[in-house]
């Protein structure tokens, strides 16, 4: 695959695919459902994870820097410190929380398009989602470059979106018809912490979109220099929108308004007796975010599958790469698929927290990588500042956040990684046509 400049993407335009990804589905679907959860302490629970998130936007430089072309981001980086047992678990965890998000985050897309048009939800939701994830699929077979230019367009559009919200939302709250900041409350109870936690696991769901610039670090003009300014970049933006957008939420209703619904933006804008063309420019906003982030998805996960063929822990099939648009052309098609079967698997919630649990897995093995390549002396273009404080922290947030997953994420969590040990070492033994008895003490 050559490395030309003209597949080469502007450090900009590769900060807007991670803002795709993650100014997606999360802030428009899952913003009130945190509040109804925590309370004001929402804000708390984004601000958390917005600096877990930073922590591993700066692992994830690090180590993007160090092995700038490889495409399965914190696969490739585990593959490289941790070996291929732990490389080939944490790459399909990875592949399916992604997988997964496809579906979860285009049917967001049909239910909002179902009702913006006044259709029903039931019939038509799924429909519009096969349909969106069939041609956004086409535009990534177009190639790396044109599907982050078409991401950077839908992302301008939906971050004036948010800032049209967060704005009316100041506006009307410190009007005559406004109550100002009496809607925030910080009341501490025995459940506070507990409803921080489960906040953030869904606020989480929020955040993790930002790995796909990982995927990237090759085509990024600048190198790894380039890389790491668009990781923090798109970071950075993020983790202030959403402060702003739970804070403008709960200016605009009380806390106790809130409840688990599919539009919470719209939701507070309608109850606080906003003009009706706001609503229709948030829903407008909500059809742009979920398909930008559809968008990041299926380049992140089809490349995903390339870097697992090339490492030969995958079969040949995914390997098949093209090199004059850069894509995984195979991978593409099969995202799609587990995308499109995703969304007749029934609890949306669920999946999006089985897919938690994947990327939570998975950054927790990026601290890892870091401290692994740390401690060997190896030294990258750039460093984890305060090591190795930071990793710590982000380990520790990472095991906190956990425990506030539902079980039935945990359970099918922990059975699938279980499963993949399995597979692992049978195709291992099979391949080796003998048992591998190994020495793990002298």
């Amino acid at each position: 695959m050559g490395n030309d400049d003209k597949n080469k993407v502007e450090v900009y335009v590769a900060a807007a695919v991670g803002l795709g990804a993650i100014i997606g589905a999360g802030i428009f679907v899952l913003s009130g459902t945190a509040i109804a959860l925590a309370g004001s302490f929402a804000i708390v629970a984004f601000a958390l994870v917005g600096v877990l998130a930073l922590i591993i936007a700066l692992e994830l430089g690090e180590l993007g820097s160090l092995m700038p072309y490889v495409k399965g981001a914190s696969y490739s980086y585990t593959y490289n410190a941790l070996g291929s047992e732990l490389g080939f678990i944490t790459g399909m965890m990875r592949y399916m929380a992604l997988a997964t998000s496809i579906g979860a985050i285009a049917l967001g897309f049909g239910s909002y398009l179902s009702s913006f048009l006044g259709l029903g939800l039931s019939t038509y939701a799924i429909p519009f989602a096969i349909i969106l994830i069939f041609l956004l699929s086409i535009v990534n077979m177009f190639g790396v470059k044109k599907a982050a230019q078409a991401d950077f367009w839908l992302v301008i559009v939906k971050i004036g979106v948010l800032l049209l919200f967060i704005i009316f939302a100041l506006l009307l709250a410190f009007s005559s018809k406004g109550s100002g900041l009496s809607n925030i409350q910080f009341n501490v109870s025995a459940g506070t912490l507990n409803g921080i936690f489960a906040a953030g696991v869904v606020v989480f769901f929020a955040y993790s979109g930002f790995q796909s610039i990982s995927t990237l670090t090759d085509r990024i003009k600048g190198g790894s220099k380039g890389y790491v300014t668009a990781i923090l970049s798109a970071v950075t933006i993020s983790i202030v929108l959403y402060l702003l957008i739970a804070f403008a939420l709960l200016l605009l209703l009380p806390q106790s308004s809130y409840k688990i619904v599919a539009d919470p933006l719209s939701y507070a804008l309608k109850s606080a007796g906003a003009p009706n063309w706001l609503s229709v420019v948030v829903d407008i906003g909500a059809l742009v975010a979920t398909a930008s982030a559809t968008i990041a998805m299926i380049l992140t996960s089809s490349r995903s599958l390339y870097q697992m063929s090339a490492d030969r822990l995958l079969p040949k099939f995914f390997r098949k790469y093209n090199s004059r648009t850069d894509t995984a052309e195979n991978g593409i098609i099969v995202s799609a698929i587990i995308g499109i079967l995703v969304l007749f698997a029934g609890n949306i919630y669920i999946i999006a927290a089985i897919s938690n649990f994947g990327l939570m897995t998975n950054y927790l093995l990026v601290g890892l990588d870091v401290i692994h390549f740390r401690r060997r002396g190896v030294k990258s273009p750039f460093m984890t500042p305060l090591y190795p404080y930071l990793p710590i922290l982000g380990i520790i947030l990472l095991l906190a956040f956990f425990t506030g997953m539902p079980s039935e994420a945990l359970l099918i969590g922990t059975v699938l990684i279980l499963a993949l040990l399995v597979a692992y070492h049978a195709i291992r033994e099979t391949k080796e046509k003998r048992v591998i008895r190994e020495k793990l003490f002298s």
